[in-house]
């Protein structure tokens, strides 16, 4: 008996290589909109970032050579102006300057949000009687220009005894924060479930409770970043610290405008010291960056 076996199928008939089919020409368009958007954000990022890249670059660089015109790309670099800095030339020392505005700004932001969270609590979750108004007024005291109450408040320091002192930049940048605060964290607050706080308190907890354990957890992200925005705003403050301050409260913006003196403008030394001063506030933002993103888009339409 002979196996009987299939035929094999005939090959299939080959066919020409599938062509991509041509983009229509408005998603032409749009990819050529998208292309020149992103390369026009690049440019944009690197300007931003190109003063901050030359100061750098600059502070690395000698008094000679970063004072020639134009000044040379090329030049060798050393860590002098660090030295003269910190005060390894017998200069005085940057440290008091440091721990002033550090002192001034940590603690003018705590009292900012100690004060700002019940505020905005109370105009956000648990409304009062005209809060619009309410909001409005802590929007007005931005209205009045910084210079126009340094003269009030240098004579009051004076008659007070409190001239040259670090508590009075504490009171001042707390006052001057506190509006920006509330206004920030008033929107960041109006987005906590109100039926999270009712269920807190319908299990006992009291105000103080509510605050703390309830809403700044969910409120976490823009409470950070309006520590942030206030942190920074303290520290880069320059006018009432130069005005009300001499030698025991200088600040580190004050501090720098030491290197601008009657010899010259030691272009070195005040790149290493601008450098050295920005470090901590841009510590904080690369620590609090994921908070800070959070926070900044609470609020956008999802």
């Amino acid at each position: 008996m002979t196996a009987h076996t299939t035929p094999a199928p005939a090959p299939a008939p080959t066919t020409k290589a599938a062509r991509p089919r041509a983009l229509p020409p408005a998603a032409r368009r749009a990819r050529r909109r998208s292309t020149a958007l992103g390369l026009l954000a690049w440019v944009a990022g690197i300007g931003f970032c190109l003063p901050a890249m030359w100061m750098l670059l600059t502070s690395l660089h000698s008094e000679a050579d970063a004072a020639t015109n134009p000044p040379s790309l090329a030049a060798p670099l050393t860590l002098a102006g660090y030295r003269e800095f910190f005060g390894a030339g017998g200069g005085p020392s940057p440290w008091p300057s440091l721990i002033n505005s550090l002192t001034a700004s940590a603690f003018s932001t705590l009292l900012v949000l100690v004060l700002a969270l019940p505020a905005a609590y109370a105009l956000s979750i648990r409304r009062v009687r005209k809060w619009t108004d309410v909001m409005f007024f802590f929007l007005s005291t931005k209205m009045l220009p910084v210079v126009a109450g340094l003269l009030p408040i240098y004579l009051f320091a004076k008659n007070a005894g409190m001239l040259d002192n670090i508590w009075l930049l504490v009171l001042l940048y707390t006052s001057m924060n506190l509006p920006i605060a509330v206004w920030m964290m008033q929107s960041f607050l109006a987005d906590v479930p109100v039926s999270i706080i009712e269920a807190a308190q319908v299990d006992g907890a009291r105000l103080p409770t509510v605050l703390t354990r309830v809403v700044v957890p969910v409120a976490a992200p823009g409470i950070a970043a309006t520590a942030l925005i206030c942190f920074i705003f303290s520290w880069n403050e320059l006018l009432f610290a130069r005005v009300l301050t001499g030698v025991v409260a200088q600040t580190a913006p004050v501090y720098l405008t030491g290197f601008v003196t009657s010899q010259g403008l030691f272009l070195a030394q005040l790149c290493a010291a601008s450098v050295v001063v920005s470090l901590p506030v841009l510590a904080a933002g690369y620590a609090a960056q994921d908070k800070l993103v959070q926070g900044l888009s609470l609020g956008a339409v999802k």
